[in-house]
């Protein structure tokens, strides 16, 4: 069921008066009408996976309570690995066996003969990387003392299947949002109406901006070989927004859809193009993924030695590396982690040994130079990002640095497209101290003039909507 669906437009009016409809007293009825939602929800993908994801939710919810009860740090540790061993032993299942059996083959000469390994016809779970996260977070969360486990069982469930959040994110802490579980929600008509809002926003970037820019993207990705520099580059460029659209689009509609039944979920996207270097736009783009790998992954390698630049370097990469490989089982995930660990190190390395600076500071740094050096990172970033194999990134880089005459870029450039885009762009920077750019209005704009706004969103969103397209995130 997606965001922008009809069937989506039925079953959140539905959810929001039965869960209202209990009343805000009884918390047990609205946690259980949350679950019931939130499995329906993801059922409809595929409800095989239903058992995985409930699995998933009871090994972690069972291991955090052993870790707190064990007075042994062995025994401790035992449970937590088994949670850990468990959840990216599922991750490597459905989604990375076939990659690495592939490339192990492929190292050996093994594809064929007796010796030969097969792959599985597995299909990937919808939102596995996600949820599978955010529950081993949990149980390491537990280990390390910064949160108790819970004994309630449904405000697990919830945590883990609360259907706003479920497929795509944010990524949140059990610290952040379990609580919220077990708080009494009130109906709150100035929080329903940021909702609301926030999930207008959120349809117009999905609805306007990216599946519009899919058009383009796609077709000139489906065929780089009959386009020239020109039209490479504008494909490259308008995945960026595509991406953006997409998957903030899809954040600012979890983070409004959780506000109508009172939960507050992280902020995942703070304006990324802003960013004045490679270490800003990671703290601004899919924000809670950023986290969720500095806390488990960075600090843990950088904890014992925090003065070690070669330390923190290697830390970089393989944190880098990894959220590369989180995208996806391919190598251009791998070496896209990598390229962004490589500019974050060349960003943090000292120009001599007795200055400070790096190569990319400031005050070395020309003012113009910011955006060139942006536009290189992504367009290159873009390439990675969406090219199906290395095989066609290096086509793309070919192609590009060629200087192959663009004569077909014309019917790529839809004039009013790149309006609205400027439209988001415009709205989003003016209001850049705000969650989102309808935040508030009522302190704003009188009713005529809010009424206004939003007309002219939706008639945006059903008269100039692209194409339809899954959100881009779903297959990660």
């Amino acid at each position: 069921m997606l965001f922008n669906s009809f069937s989506f437009g039925l079953f959140l009016p539905i959810t929001l008066l039965l869960y209202w409809a209990v009343g805000f007293k009884r918390i047990k009825a609205q946690n259980l009408i949350l679950l019931a939602a939130s499995y329906f929800f993801y059922g409809l993908w595929d409800w095989r996976f239903l058992f995985l994801i409930v699995a998933s939710s009871l090994v972690d919810y069972f291991a955090a309570l052993a870790i707190k009860g064990s007075e042994s740090f062995s025994r401790k540790k035992i449970f937590l690995y088994s949670s850990i061993i468990w959840n990216l032993g599922v991750l490597f299942l459905f989604k990375y066996y076939n990659f690495f059996i592939d490339e192990f083959a492929l190292l050996f000469n093994m594809q064929q003969g007796e010796y030969a390994f097969s792959t599985l016809n597995l299909i990937l779970p919808v939102g596995l990387s996600f949820y599978t996260f955010q529950t081993m977070s949990y149980t390491i969360d537990v280990y390390k003392n910064r949160v108790s486990p819970t004994n309630n069982l449904l405000n697990f469930l919830c945590f883990v299947g609360f259907f706003p959040q479920l497929v795509a994110g944010p990524i949140e802490k059990a610290s952040d949002l379990l609580p919220q579980f077990s708080k009494k929600r009130s109906f709150d008509t100035d929080q329903v109406k940021e909702g609301l809002r926030q999930i207008l926003w959120g349809l117009f970037k999905k609805m306007v901006i990216a599946d519009n820019a899919a058009y383009v993207v796609n077709m000139v990705y489906a065929s780089p070989e009959d386009y020239g520099s020109l039209s490479l580059l504008y494909a490259s460029i308008l995945f960026f927004f595509q991406i953006y659209g997409d998957f903030s689009g899809y954040s600012d509609i979890a983070i409004g859809t959780a506000k109508l039944f009172g939960f507050k979920l992280s902020k995942n996207f703070n304006i990324p193009y802003l960013a004045q270097s490679v270490t800003e736009f990671w703290q601004r783009w899919h924000i809670t993924l950023t986290r969720w790998f500095t806390d488990y992954v960075y600090f843990p390698i950088i904890q014992k030695n925090l003065r070690s630049n070669t330390r923190r370097n290697i830390a970089v990469y393989l944190t880098m590396g990894l959220i590369g490989l989180w995208h996806g089982a391919d190598w251009t995930f791998v070496i896209f982690g990598l390229f962004q660990g490589f500019l974050i190190v060349l960003e943090r390395t000292p120009l001599t040994k007795n200055r400070k600076s790096s190569l990319f500071h400031k005050a070395l740094m020309p003012n113009f130079m910011v955006p060139i050096l942006g536009f290189i990172f992504i367009i290159v970033s873009s390439i990675l990002f969406r090219s199906q194999n290395i095989e066609e990134v290096w086509l793309m880089f070919k192609r590009i640095s060629s200087f192959i005459p663009s004569e077909n870029i014309g019917p790529l450039i839809n004039k009013r497209f790149l309006v609205f885009v400027f439209i988001m762009m415009a709205s989003e920077i003016y209001t850049r101290y705000k969650d989102f750019p309808l935040t508030k209005l009522d302190s704003y704009f009188n009713r005529p003039t809010r009424w206004i706004i939003y007309y002219i969103l939706i008639f945006l969103i059903f008269r100039y909507a692209g194409p339809k397209e899954d959100f881009i995130y779903f297959q990660f």
